[in-house]
């Protein structure tokens, strides 16, 4: 198979990205509750609830095109959904990493990193 790690980063993008936007779907007040605290002494605070939002449908574009894209990627070989999916990806996580800094969850941060690698590498495999 000429595109197997793209293909896993795009399950594995996801897997990560469907699941927590239906986390979000079905826990929708305790996500907003959990955001409300900590995001208490941000900039943010007035705007979790929009923030959230915002995350949800990035997470469901993202993951729901990586799927799309690992299937048309091993049916076709075309690259083109693959490549949108992991340029969404990227700015979900952008916008994670940037709301733990700005709370000062540096650890929390750090995790979110570990997505941002594989992404940032898939984006490079689907463009050279």
């Amino acid at each position: 198979m000429e595109h197997i790690t793209e293909f896993f980063i795009l399950i594995m993008l996801a897997i990560a990205l469907v699941q927590s936007g239906i986390d979000k779907i079905l826990d929708w007040k305790g996500n907003l509750e959990w955001l409300t605290g900590h995001f208490s002494k941000t900039p943010f605070k007035n705007m979790v609830p929009f923030n959230l939002a915002v995350i949800l449908v990035l997470e469901m574009a993202a993951g729901l095109l990586s799927l799309v894209g690992a299937i048309l990627l091993v049916a076709t070989g075309s690259t083109m959904i693959a490549l949108w999916a992991a340029v969404l990806s990227a700015i979900n996580f952008i916008f994670l990493f940037l709301g733990q800094r700005i709370a000062k969850e540096y650890v929390g941060a750090q995790t979110i990193v570990v997505y941002l690698i594989p992404t940032f590498f898939l984006i490079y495999l689907l463009t050279v």
